[in-house]
């Protein structure tokens, strides 16, 4: 069958797209190769040619409509430029999808929906962790995760931390702890791809937050990570017992004018949990949030001990960690669990309104106030009372490994850190011992 021939100029194409049978061809009579057929879908704008194996190849340019004469007469010409060049244009282009629908499947949305939910699912808080992902990056979800860099995370944190008070709604600016969690969950992402393959590294492997300018809060507890002095622990007790007589006091004036219904505290050895609870710190050396957790199933008074997940180090190292307890400590522990009728289950420390979990800053004004019946500075936060309990043990002669382990820290970096300059004779002592043992000298109670 005869080729239908003619110059493929704009006005004849508009005549085709009109009256050109489906299946029917037009080849342009100027350019060998170039030709128009009609579909059901319309004109499509087609060159012909054959590979540098003498095989032939159509390459569809596109849709008139979509693609004017002038532009695709212009592209079936650079297409034929490569193939008398010895190249392939229909194998270029399908390069240039492989790779586009590559980089598709490369970005942040798609893997975050697809093989990094199918991790999380198997986990605990795998759907919270997604969602935080999703929420806190939404510019970066439909980027290919490789091509992510510095330039992102400093304009992220930046606009994060700034928010935007005058949106409709505002957005809260968000605390640098709030964005180091999110940073963090996205770093664990990049790492599980990298590891899979779908990313050749971790693009973001080496860049981290800018930390903020620290708060007045900030300085004083740091000011606070030191031990107690000999007469601050007695006083710390005195301000304990004052503190619990001043309840005591209050309670009996309260029943005295007319509110018979309170309880009557001089019956009982608690008058609340501040009391217990700054006891346990004290005893243990436990970060707030942990004692704010605290559930009695934690609790084991046959073994005196806490077995519990901390929660600062949960999304490092998901499993509880068990901490043996002191005969004090066991002793607050069930002197507390029979006040509160021997419970089996719920919050060691829960809220008397709520019974559920105590907010953060419910030591706040028990704390205060226990400082000031004490005589203690107020530079002494809460914190304080977890410091003293790694200080007075590295004191002691306690290795650092076993304070590192009692105190849940994730690296053991963090306690040479804040407590290694408390032992400076810990060395000394060790080649002290060393040298008796090489002299054959007999080793009596020595330990380092």
């Amino acid at each position: 069958m005869d080729k239908t021939t003619a110059k493929l100029t704009a006005r004849l194409m508009e005549r085709l797209a009109k009256e050109l049978a489906e299946g029917d061809e037009v080849w342009d009579s100027d350019l060998g190769g170039y030709h128009v057929r009609a579909g059901k879908r319309g004109l499509s704008i087609r060159l012909s040619y054959y590979n540098t194996l003498n095989k032939r190849r159509v390459l569809t340019i596109g849709k008139f409509g979509v693609y004017t004469a002038t532009q695709a007469r212009e592209t079936a010409r650079e297409a034929l430029a490569v193939v008398a060049q010895g190249g392939d244009p229909r194998a270029v282009i399908e390069e240039t999808k492989a790779e586009a629908q590559h980089q598709q499947q490369q970005t942040l949305r798609s893997y975050l929906q697809t093989d990094y939910a199918d991790h999380q699912k198997r986990r605990k808080d795998g759907d919270s962790t997604l969602r935080r992902i999703e929420n806190s990056f939404t510019e970066w979800l439909d980027k290919p995760m490789d091509t992510l860099g510095l330039a992102d995370v400093e304009r992220w944190q930046s606009q994060k931390e700034a928010g935007a008070p005058d949106a409709d709604p505002p957005i809260t600016p968000q605390a640098y702890q709030t964005l180091k969690r999110s940073f963090g969950a996205l770093q664990t992402l990049l790492n599980h791809a990298a590891k899979r393959g779908v990313i050749t590294q971790n693009p973001l492997k080496d860049i981290k937050l800018q930390k903020p300018a620290l708060t007045d809060d900030q300085l004083e507890a740091d000011e606070g990570r030191r031990y107690l002095e000999a007469s601050e622990r007695e006083a710390f007790f005195a301000g304990l017992d004052a503190y619990q007589e001043e309840k005591r006091a209050q309670r009996r004036s309260s029943r005295a004018h007319g509110k018979r219904y309170l309880p009557d505290l001089d019956g009982v050895a608690y008058v609340d949990h501040a009391t217990p609870w700054l006891l346990l710190m004290y005893y243990t050396g436990f970060r707030p949030g942990d004692l704010f957790g605290l559930r009695w199933p934690h609790v084991s008074f046959e073994f005196k001990s806490i077995r519990k997940i901390i929660e600062k180090t949960a999304h490092q190292s998901p499993e509880p960690q068990t901490f043996p307890l002191s005969d004090p400590a066991v002793e607050v522990l069930e002197t507390w669990w029979e006040q509160q009728g021997k419970p089996s289950s719920g919050y060691v420390f829960s809220s008397p309104v709520t019974g559920k979990r105590l907010g953060k800053d419910a030591m706040r004004k028990p704390w205060k106030r226990v400082r000031q019946l004490a005589g203690l500075n107020d530079g002494m936060v809460l914190y304080t009372l977890r410091h003293n309990f790694a200080s007075q043990l590295v004191m002691a002669g306690v290795d650092l490994l076993t304070v590192s382990k009692l105190m849940a820290h994730s690296d053991i970096q963090t306690t040479i850190k804040y407590y290694a300059h408390l032992q400076p004779d810990h060395k000394r002592n060790a080649v002290q011992l060393f040298a008796q043992i090489g002299q054959g000298k007999e080793v009596i109670g020595e330990s380092l």
